[in-house]
């Protein structure tokens, strides 16, 4: 199989976590517990307001948001132990969801998103029949530049860049034989369905896990949007 090749994907997630930043290093432990070594957390603000924070037991404080790529068998599994060892349910210690994957730019970072679990490609679901799809790459801290100009050579407009650390660099050696660093920018950008895997290559070849950038990149189906008829216009 070539490592370029853009995976199709029918069963994987990416799991989101939002929890109190205070009980990082537990969810994380947790997870790894759970054999899911591999995760990117980054830091955000809760803004609901005071009275759906009473009612949830929550406070205005900082909060992580951790990402995992699961199967739907590990999901289940993971879902059990977040009820029962984590007490998730319990009002205050956060959430977790899933949102489907739609492709995986090449075997290695499938693999190593995958970190071990069980896996079987099926055919694709009517909600991946998308009109947009946002990519998400994960990259090098420092080399968002080089993604966005890889992109943008195949007619890829703006992302948005969010700081971020991972963990498993162990797991990284195992999977991808490479080291990667802890620093990350995790960058979003939304593309029409068409030029998806043209752009997903683009940041391989250029910003792939071969350059400094040691990019990997998914994408996830985007139902409906607002603000894109500009990108449309010009296009047609």
């Amino acid at each position: 199989m070539q490592e370029g090749k853009v995976r199709n994907m029918s069963e994987l997630y990416m799991m989101v976590t939002i929890t109190d930043r205070k009980l990082t290093k537990k969810f994380v432990e947790f997870y790894q517990q759970e054999k899911l070594e591999v995760s990117v957390a980054t830091v955000g603000a809760g803004t609901a307001a005071s009275e759906i924070l009473d009612y949830f037991g929550l406070e205005g404080t900082e909060k992580v948001v951790l990402f995992h790529v699961v199967t739907d068998d590990t999901w289940k599994r993971v879902k059990l132990s977040l009820q029962r060892k984590m007490k998730i349910d319990i009002p205050g210690v956060g959430i977790a969801f899933l949102i489907p994957l739609s492709s995986i730019g090449g075997k290695k970072a499938l693999n190593y998103l995958t970190c071990g679990q069980e896996f079987v490609k099926g055919e694709e679901t009517s909600l991946k029949e998308t009109k947009y799809e946002l990519l998400v790459v994960i990259a090098n801290q420092g080399y968002t530049d080089q993604v966005m100009d890889a992109a943008r050579k195949v007619h890829a407009a703006g992302g948005t860049v969010i700081h971020a650390k991972g963990t498993g660099t162990k797991e990284a050696e195992k999977f991808l034989g490479v080291t990667l660093v802890p620093e990350k920018e995790m960058l979003f950008i939304v593309v029409k369905s068409s030029q998806k895997n043209e752009i997903m290559r683009a940041i391989m070849d250029k910003a792939g896990l071969e350059s400094k950038a040691k990019s990997i990149v998914f994408s996830l189906p985007v139902t409906d949007t607002a603000g894109m008829r500009l990108m449309e216009e010009i296009e047609e």
